[in-house]
């Protein structure tokens, strides 16, 4: 999948809260409102993990190098990782530290009562905007699965990234709109206690997805099934009939390592091997162009019988 999707979506990530941000500390300081000072740091902790992707993205294009020969695409699974930790830490803790202080020293929202509604109403709008730019920029590479299961196997952070933080951010804005307009209905201060405890722990479930699929992705994570079904195909062809085992790991979103034994026949020549592992390798990239490091070892093949 190309980077350019992924940015689009990222940029209208950050604008969206920067912006949200500023009112949210705004209306935080008319009112006192805990789930509005809660939803205010989610909203910089999501502009910070923007930049953090922005910055991944960037690092992961320098070459190849001696340090690193198979250049440096995992950088991007590397700020992933930090922005789950991020939300995590400076989102979702700091709202459930909020909400306990809120709920053992509870007040009432005095002055400026119409304030949050607006706030919380105008970013409602804008985190929808941002939800359905990441929505289209995510839905080619999506195909026909379900968003769950594209958020679980896309070898790409950037999208799952953002459509989690936007969908995340809509939900908490819609808990935070209950515990300040139970607020002001009652006049009981722990229902924004309420509201705050419920977007740290939203966060901190987002959170811990994020981190167990970055992990994953840390770790070297396979082709796709259909790309190793792919590249299994292409592999056999004209001097070479069968592969004997085949191993992928991407190297990065866009850049995948396929290493094959693959059988040959017993009276090829030096010369026939080495033109069919060039045609084998031709044939692969091919058909999945994602394949860029290619490293086949010829064995004879094994019959039985």
């Amino acid at each position: 999948m190309s980077t350019s999707g992924g940015n689009k979506a990222i940029m209208a990530a950050l604008a969206a809260n920067l912006g949200i941000a500023v009112t949210k500390f705004v209306a935080f300081l008319l009112t006192g409102s805990s789930a509005m000072l809660a939803e205010a740091v989610h909203s910089v902790a999501d502009s910070g993990n923007q930049l953090l992707l922005i910055v991944g993205g960037r690092r992961a294009r320098r070459q190849a190098d001696a340090e690193h020969p198979f250049g440096y695409g995992q950088v991007r699974y590397y700020y992933a990782f930090i922005v789950a930790i991020v939300l995590f830490t400076l989102g979702g803790l700091f709202a459930l530290f909020e909400a306990w202080e809120k709920f053992h020293d509870p007040h009432p929202i005095d002055s400026w009562q119409w304030v949050p509604i607006v706030v919380l109403l105008a970013a409602l709008v804008m985190e929808g905007l941002s939800l359905r730019t990441a929505v289209h920029e995510a839905t080619p590479a999506k195909g026909r699965e379900t968003w769950w299961r594209f958020i679980r196997t896309s070898r790409s952070p950037e999208l799952p990234v953002v459509l989690l933080e936007d969908s995340g951010a809509l939900l908490g804005l819609c808990f935070a709109l209950f515990g300040v307009s139970m607020t002001l209905v009652t006049g009981d201060g722990r229902w924004d206690a309420v509201g705050s405890a419920a977007i740290g722990l939203l966060l901190v479930v987002i959170a811990v997805v994020l981190a167990r699929e970055t992990k994953s992705l840390l770790l070297g994570e396979a082709a796709t099934p259909e790309h190793v079904a792919a590249i299994r195909a292409a592999l056999v062809g004209e001097g070479v009939p069968e592969v004997i085992h085949l191993r992928t790991m991407h190297l990065g979103p866009e850049e995948l390592l396929v290493a094959a034994k693959i059988a040959v026949p017993a009276a090829s020549s030096a010369a026939d091997v080495a033109e069919a592992i060039d045609a084998a390798e031709a044939r692969v990239r091919d058909a999945v162009p994602l394949a860029r490091l290619i490293y086949l070892e010829p064995d004879l093949r094994h019959t039985t019988g």
